[in-house]
């Protein structure tokens, strides 16, 4: 990617090296809550901050968590912290275009564990967003495993990882996501897990937006780059992970979206550049 001339974001908080166990055991979250969220996450796709914020009420402050520039050399710190200030340019520009104001999401660089109005945020459950206070948590290990275990490399793969999860902090500051989860309340498994895929395929939608308008603004990616995150996308699709992970594809578990799905909006965002383009609710197939 072409970043060498992109500002650093001066919102990114940088935890690593705090370390602890944050509100495991008394007063927090107990060991069992966490394991059902990371084999959730893992084997399921289910957002982790989800489960954490149902078991956390708040347990978990994050104010009194010590937190710092990233290091002016840590080449991959500045790397995320300019996707993150392409990410906060493109969405300045498409909030004011309907007449609204961004507001800005903190990006928390974090390793082993971390408090988070969610819960407490585990390295294994790769990168989230927390809406009760609208802070993107990733472990930078993560990318490690992208290239490694998701054999998904490549410098747009990373920046698509970030623009997904801002995707959910856009789709919190208009009150998508919030609807959605008071959809899920009272009905089946199989229809909120239905309900939280066409959430999920909006994000990767969005997250195509920022790269269409980022890349028109600045030429951000290089020839053959799209095809990193659209690789990214497919490797993260519920179907692959499950057969990966149990050998079996059990579709109305699904939270996320196919390897198909997920390459469709994705690219879909991409190619049009519309957050119009980005309805996945009212799509008769997706």
């Amino acid at each position: 990617m072409r970043l060498d001339d992109q500002n650093e974001s001066s919102n990114v908080e940088d935890r690593r090296g705090e370390g602890g166990n944050f509100g495991i055991g008394r007063g927090g979250i107990g060991i069992g809550t966490l394991v059902v969220a990371l084999a959730a996450s893992y084997f399921f796709g289910i957002d982790p901050s989800l489960i954490l914020g149902l078991a956390a009420n708040s347990q978990s402050p994050t104010s009194q968590v010590a937190a710092h520039k990233p290091p002016a050399e840590d080449a991959m710190a500045r790397f995320v912290s300019k996707v993150l200030s392409s990410t906060e340019t493109t969405w300045e520009q498409v909030f004011s275009e309907g007449g609204a104001r961004y507001q800005q999401p903190k990006l928390v660089l974090f390793s082993g564990s971390t408090p988070t109005a969610c819960g407490t945020g585990q390295s294994a459950m790769g990168p989230f967003y927390c809406p009760s206070d609208r802070k993107v948590y990733i472990d930078l290990s993560f990318y490690r495993d992208l290239k490694e275990r998701f054999h998904a490399p490549g410098e747009f793969a990373q920046a698509y990882v970030i623009a997904h999860e801002v995707g959910h902090h856009v789709q919190n500051l208009l009150g998508i996501s919030d609807k959605v989860h008071k959809a899920q309340q009272g009905v089946s498994k199989s229809r909120a897990n239905a309900l939280s895929v066409r959430l999920e395929l909006q994000a990767d939608c969005f997250a195509g937006v920022w790269g269409n308008r980022a890349d028109a603004a600045r030429h951000i990616i290089e020839p053959g780059e799209i095809g990193q995150a659209l690789n990214a996308a497919s490797a993260i699709g519920d179907d692959r992970l499950q057969q990966q992970t149990q050998g079996r594809i059990v579709p109305e578990s699904f939270t996320h979206g196919t390897s198909e799905q997920r390459q469709r909006w994705f690219k879909r965002g991409m190619d049009s550049g519309d957050l119009r383009q980005c309805d996945t609710f009212k799509a008769a197939s997706l």
